[in-house]
């Protein structure tokens, strides 16, 4: 590993370190991004990802960064170079996707974004570490072999860590945290669609409150 691979897994390493969960959010109304960033930061988890799956995602990711000064928000479901540049401009702190194309890498190789890039499979694992990196997304999860798959990358794949996310509940997450190659687990169990539309904040908070300490 150089000196650019051992930096940007640092940079990584010190953004997952934040937390055991990293909330994973859709939000569909702007009013809702900041309430729930500053009830999630309370409750101890303040790594934030905002998925861009709605027409409101860049803004929630901008209202985040400027009003939760607590909060790391970064940006998931990033697809491209154009997606990459757009929540660096939303003033996103790090940047996920579900995979990778070399596109991708190339835009990611000229961002000053830390990225994460999403893997399922060994050889998806093996392009990544041509490309320099040494932190990965494991999604989805679950439906790639859960703790059994991420217990069998450890072997061929030293050194490495993932985000695992993907079907993982708050029943599953502790035993994929009980790993020594997950460095923080990526979910939405704590922010139930049915709560958030109701913005029921207290019930958000007592369910983040119980991820924040890993087991």
């Amino acid at each position: 590993m150089n000196h650019a691979h051992e930096a940007r897994a640092a940079r990584l390493d010190a953004l997952l370190a934040r937390a055991p969960v990293l909330p994973v959010i859709v939000i569909e109304r702007i009013d809702d991004a900041v309430p729930l960033a500053r009830t999630l930061v309370d409750a101890g988890l303040p790594l934030l990802e905002v998925t861009l799956r709605t027409p409101v995602a860049l803004d929630a990711i901008a209202r985040i960064a400027a009003e939760v000064p607590d909060a790391v928000v970064g940006a998931g479901t990033v697809l491209d170079a154009n997606a990459l540049a757009a929540v660096e401009r939303a003033g996103a702190a790090f940047a996920i996707a579900p995979g990778a194309t070399d596109a991708l890498y190339d835009a990611a190789d000229a961002s000053p974004l830390p990225f994460l890039p999403g893997v399922a499979t060994a050889s998806e694992l093996m392009r990544g570490l041509e490309r320099g990196h040494r932190r990965f997304k494991f999604f989805p999860a679950e439906a790639m072999g859960g703790v059994a798959a991420l217990r069998g990358f450890a072997g061929p794949f030293t050194q490495l860590l993932f985000c695992p996310t993907g079907g993982i509940d708050a029943a599953s997450a502790p035993a994929y945290l009980r790993l020594p190659n997950v460095a923080t687990v990526g979910g939405s169990w704590m922010v139930p669609a049915d709560a958030l539309a109701a913005r029921d904040w207290r019930r958000i908070g007592a369910l983040a409150r119980e991820c924040a300490t890993r087991p």
